[in-house]
């Protein structure tokens, strides 16, 4: 697939404290020169936030930093250090945090992650800092988890919820962003067609949701999903690419 394409792109959503990055010099190399100005960098555990402290000394400014907690963890412990680490300040935002109810079945543990989500919303509010939602298989009950605490500065991250649900969430300033697996995702290309431009970012989720099943994704993929997303709303690249730029850049302050 062509990336040749040089524009200015933002991933907002990149995990780039995975094990896989072992080359991450040669990963942001190929970002820039892709035509990505930021990254936002997520972590979902406690643990990688020495390393994405390490990764984001590699090029301050151009790489920035939510920090979350995983929805599937259900440590009281551990949510305690999460909330730590927002405490400490200097993050673009809280996330990933949410439901994830397809690997979650347990009631009870599904309550306490609920417990957990609400907490970091209220949080995000009393810091004033954007979510990133995580809402895998969970999409309506999360929306209106959001809803009831009052949420209003929101990015629902990969969404695979119903798309009837997505457009109410848009209208009411809620975003979404969309991987590079729009490429292949029939459900994230219908995701993309319906919700307005207005209320999209971009994101590759590297090291997953890569534009080719089984690939390693990374950052330099992201003008292949803007792309995608030009082609199915019908309109130029650089259109998906200056409306992206310009919500994210308002979402996180940057």
């Amino acid at each position: 697939m062509r990336r040749d394409t040089v524009v200015p792109l933002i991933d907002v959503h990149a995990h780039l404290t995975d094990h896989s990055f072992r080359d991450l010099p040669e990963v942001l190399r190929r970002a820039r020169a892709a035509g990505v100005k930021k990254i936002i960098i997520s972590i979902t555990d406690p643990a990688e936030f020495g390393r994405a402290q390490e990764i984001l000394s590699m090029d301050p400014g151009y790489l920035h930093l939510t920090v979350g907690f995983d929805p599937t963890n259900l440590s009281e412990e551990k949510y305690a250090q999460f909330k730590e680490l927002v405490g400490l300040g200097g993050i673009a935002g809280i996330g990933e945090v949410g439901l994830d109810h397809f690997y979650v079945r347990d009631h009870s543990q599904r309550a306490l992650q609920e417990a957990f989500f609400r907490s970091s919303i209220r949080l995000a509010i009393e810091r004033d800092l954007p979510l990133v939602v995580h809402s895998r298989s969970a999409g309506h009950e999360s929306l209106e988890v959001l809803y009831s605490e009052g949420a209003e500065r929101a990015l629902m991250h990969a969404f695979d919820g119903k798309s009837g649900d997505a457009l109410a969430a848009a209208k009411r300033g809620f975003f979404f962003s969309i991987p590079t697996s729009v490429i292949h995702s029939e459900q994230k290309q219908k995701l993309a067609r319906l919700v307005p431009l207005e209320s999209l970012m971009l994101e590759t989720d590297s090291p997953v949701l890569a534009p080719v099943h089984g690939e390693r994704n990374e950052p330099a993929n992201l003008i292949l999903g803007a792309r995608k997303i030009a082609e199915i709303k019908h309109v130029k690249v650089e259109e998906v690419v200056r409306v992206t730029v310009a919500n994210a850049e308002r979402f996180f302050r940057l």
